[in-house]
């Protein structure tokens, strides 16, 4: 049985996981700019990131390597992996960019939790899928 690539569905997940954590960001980041920036960049990254956790049955049956690479050998470690690298990214963003205006600190502050929620929804997406898909509109299945 060949195994399939997902994209609407990864597509929609990413979109609702960076939207959360644009709603997120309003709360954390101060400056408008900062807002967008960031905003633009964790849609796209969320986009990303759960495209992978979505596909990795197809990742690892496209690249037979992966099979051979030590504490990667199942596509969930695969997943995990990458929810580790969001939680690291998410955080790392958000302390990259940090300045001062007045005496008061400016910029983004978000926390290790924020990060954590983030990374698990990424990981999470592929398990969620099935059971939120009945309940959206058609165009988006």
């Amino acid at each position: 049985m060949a195994v399939q690539l997902v994209i609407i569905p990864a597509i929609v997940c990413g979109l609702a996981i960076g939207v959360y954590e644009a709603i997120l960001l309003h709360r954390d980041v101060s400056i408008p700019t900062h807002r967008f920036g960031h905003t633009l960049h964790a849609l796209v990254y969320a986009v990303i990131a759960v495209f992978f956790t979505m596909n990795a049955t197809f990742i690892y049956a496209t690249f037979a390597f992966l099979h051979k690479i030590p504490l990667l050998q199942y596509p969930i470690v695969f997943q995990i992996l990458v929810g580790v690298i969001t939680i690291a990214k998410v955080h790392g963003a958000s302390a990259a960019i940090k300045g001062s205006f007045g005496g008061g600190s400016v910029g983004m502050k978000e926390t290790w939790v924020h990060s954590l929620v983030i990374g698990a929804l990424i990981v999470a997406a592929p398990y969620v899928w099935p059971i939120a898909a009945p309940f959206l509109p058609k165009y988006l299945k």
